[in-house]
Formats: structure tokens, sequence, C-alpha cells
């Protein structure tokens, strides 16, 4: 049960008790210390106020209690996973928003699941919880990031966000000095936004190497603050370790910095690559859920991913990132920037020998935002910026939010159980409408029972 709804229950029994009260003034009044003792009051009437208050206790005391009963077993048993889809007309590749729970079917493993918990837009939504990562490299989006143009586009369409949603910007280059740093937390305040979005133009013009210092700085200090330890020392504090599919294993080792050493060893033992002091997607999308988990737990998160599409990525990493995102339910989108003409023409070359040493080069945003349900957009030019980034909080905020609850006897297997929404419409003339569904391909299901919450999305 969210913390709203354990208010409202408590604001309930606050309530009866302040009725109660009423019959059971007099005998507060006439309730002495001594154990045992009870002293009524010279009254009659309270005496007879008092009998009435007693009587009334207790035939309404049952009651109470298995109210309360049932009440807790709803609380500790129930378990819903909940999923947003997103419907467009096919061929306007606009949302649909005034469909019913009756044009929907959830596929569960391929079996049908009843929907128990339906919303739309218009009707009340969790507030969006936005991360914009952006890659300043200059090889990358850097290139396009420095035109105040752009920074402005990005900026008119984030300020047309509702009050509730939020968006948190972080920066980071994956190039030679592996960094990353948050130019702002969670906020709708439109000055703090320009301000974050300012700051990555100029790094990305690398003219004012003050504030670069000073941001690296600042958030160096919050990290510390956080951590309790030294950033210079790059201790590890955190070691993760991933099997894969064909038995190759990824160790990942996160330094106190935030950079990771990552090691990949084949299913014979043999070590294939080694990266040390880095900061990739499979980081980013692991600290932005991290932070959104912790900062926003009631909101919806949403990654938005701006690069070039270059993202080199352990295969084992990329499945570790969807498991990630999958579990906390968090919509990954991407802008993806043109390659340069130099990239277009390594990469056909570059791909066969990455995908030899188990990475993958291109293409791993995309394939997130598949299996998480959100969008990816490809941009160039300036009015690219401001209509991919409408489109994707447009999208956001246009989904449907469905839920299905879980038995009691079904019990957590471990697996990836694969999800599937259907919608089936009819037009004006009564003919199938033809739509397009976006919605996360799967979900973990969760073993442990919250003590205070009614549902659990997964």
């Amino acid at each position: 049960m969210n913390t709203q709804s354990t208010r409202q229950r408590t604001q309930g029994r606050e309530t009866d008790t302040q009725r109660q009260g009423f019959f059971l003034w007099p005998y507060h009044r006439s309730l002495k210390t001594g154990p045992g003792r009870l002293r009524v009051g010279n009254s009659g009437f309270a005496l007879f106020r008092l009998l009435m208050g007693l009587t009334l206790l207790a035939l309404t005391f049952p009651l109470v209690i298995r109210a309360q009963e049932v009440d807790d077993t709803i609380r500790i048993k129930t378990r819903v996973v909940f999923l947003d889809a997103l419907v467009k007309d096919k061929k306007t590749n606009t949302p649909v928003s005034n469909l019913s729970t009756e044009n929907f079917e959830v596929l569960d493993n391929g079996k049908p699941r009843n929907i128990s918990y339906f919303t739309r837009e218009g009707q009340a939504r969790k507030p969006l919880a936005m991360v914009l990562i952006l890659d300043i490299r200059d090889n990358g989006a850097g290139r396009f990031l420095k035109r105040a143009e752009i920074i402005k586009a990005m900026e008119s369409e984030l300020a047309k966000l509702p009050p509730g949603d939020e968006v948190a910007i972080m920066a980071m280059d994956i190039g030679e000095d592996e960094r990353r740093f948050w130019l702002t937390e969670f906020t709708n305040d439109r000055s703090k936004i320009a301000s974050a979005l300012a700051q990555v133009q100029k790094i990305c013009e690398r003219k004012d190497e003050a504030l670069l210092t000073q941001t690296q700085t600042t958030a160096a200090e919050s990290q510390t603050t956080a951590a309790g330890e030294q950033v210079n020392g790059k201790a590890v504090v955190e070691t993760e370790t991933i099997k894969g599919k064909n038995g190759a294993v990824v160790t990942r080792a996160t330094l106190s910095d935030g950079t990771v050493n990552v090691k990949r060893v084949n299913k014979d033992g043999d070590v294939t690559i080694e990266l040390g002091d880095i900061y990739d997607m499979a980081a980013a999308v692991k600290d932005a859920t991290k932070k959104t988990q912790e900062l926003r737990p009631n909101s919806q998160a949403s990654i938005v991913w701006i690069s070039d599409g270059i993202a080199p990525i352990f295969f084992e990493d990329r499945d570790a990132t969807e498991q990630i995102l999958i579990r906390n339910n968090v919509i990954f989108n991407s802008l993806t920037v043109e390659l340069r003409t130099l990239f277009k023409f390594l990469l056909p070359v570059g791909k066969p020998i990455a995908g030899w040493l188990g990475l993958s080069l291109y293409g791993s945003a995309k394939y997130l935002a598949q299996q998480s349900g959100g969008e990816a957009v490809k941009v160039g030019r300036v009015k690219d910026y401001s209509a991919g980034l409408s489109r994707v909080i447009g999208n956001l905020t246009a989904r449907y939010s469905l839920g299905f609850a879980l038995a009691e006897d079904e019990t957590d297997d471990g697996r990836l159980h694969s999800l599937e929404v259907r919608v089936q419409a009819k037009d004006e003339k009564g003919k199938k409408r033809k739509l397009l569904v976006s919605s996360r391909q799967g979900y973990y299901m969760s073993s442990a029972i919250p003590r205070d919450a009614t549902t659990r999305a997964q």
C-alpha cells in the first residue's frame, strides 16, 4: 500500500475513534488510575451514556476487528504486476487515448490475464521522473549539443512538462576522460533546467574549463557525502558478476568515483577483453535507475538516452541492463544523432570483430527501448530535437496503465515472464482499426511480499 493509501486508512481509523469517543467520554472521565478500579460520576445521565457507549462498543468492536483482519489479508497477500502501454494509430502514428479495458488483452507467457487495474490519459497517472543522459563526446552527441539552438529547443520542450513531472540531467563522456556528473537533481523549475542545459553547451565547447572543474568538484563532494569515503581513493565499493547465456562471465567492479572496471571471460576461461576506469551505458542506466527509485519511488521512471548510437557494451551487460529496466519498470527512450561519416564506414568492419569479443557496438539503445516499451527516435536537424523530445514526452504521458494480480500460489521462479499486450478496436464505421502497441516485454515475479504496500509494481 502506498503512503497516500496508508494515510487514508489511518485517517479512517482516527475518524472511527472520534465517533466512538462521543460515547466513551464519561468512561474516560470516571476511570481512575488504580488497577481494576472504575468509578462512575454522580450524574445518572452520565451512567446511562456510559452503559450505552459500552454496549455500542461491544456490538461494533468485532466488526472493526473483522474489517481490520480482512484489510490486513489484502495488504499482505496481494501482488500486482503493472505495465504501461502506448497505443498509436498505425497510419497517423498518433497516440490513441479513448480506449477502455475491454479493448485490451494482456498475455503472460502466452496465457491471458484478468486486467484488474486500468487508467488512461486524462485519469490519475503517476508523475514522471525523467532522467536525461547526455553523451557529450565530441564525436558523439556533443558536437550537436554545443549548438545554442538545439539546447534552446530541448529547453522549450522540457518547459512544457506538467507541474508534477520532473527532470534530472546527467552528462557523461565515454571518450578519453571517463567521467559523469549530475547537472541537476529532479526538478520542474524551468530556470534550473535551463541552467543545466546551458552548462552542457559550455562543456561541449570546452570554453570554460573552470566550470567543468567546478561541476566535477561539486559532484565529487556530493558523492563523497553519500558514500562516506574519499572519491580519489578509488576503492572498490561494489563487485558484480554477470553470467551470460553462452557461458561467458563479466565482472564489474564499481569504484568510489563511479567509474567501473570491466572484465569478460569466455566459456573457456580466457579473458577476451578488460576495460579499466570506464563509465558506460550499463553504469549510467544503473545509476539513473537507483537515483529514481531512491528519490522518486512513486513516480513513473523514464530514461532518455541522447547519443550517436555508438555505445560499446558487452552482451551480458546489455542483458543485465534490460533486467534492471524491467524489474524497476523503467521506460528507456533514446534520441540518436547521425553517425560521423568515418564511423559509418568503419562500422561494418568493426561489428564482426566486436561481436567476436562479446561486444555490441551499435543498436543497444534501440534494443533497450523496444524491450522496455520506450521510443527510439533519430534526430539530426534542430527541429528534430524539439520534435523528438516532444514525441518521447507525449508518448510517456499518453500511456495506459494496466495491472493484473498474482495468485497466492504463484511463486517466484526467477525467470523472465514474457508479456504481450494486444489491442482491438473499431473505428466509427465499425471497421477494425490498425493499431501499434508499445509496452515492456516481460517482468520478474516478486517473491517478497511488502509489509506496507497493498500492491507492488514489478
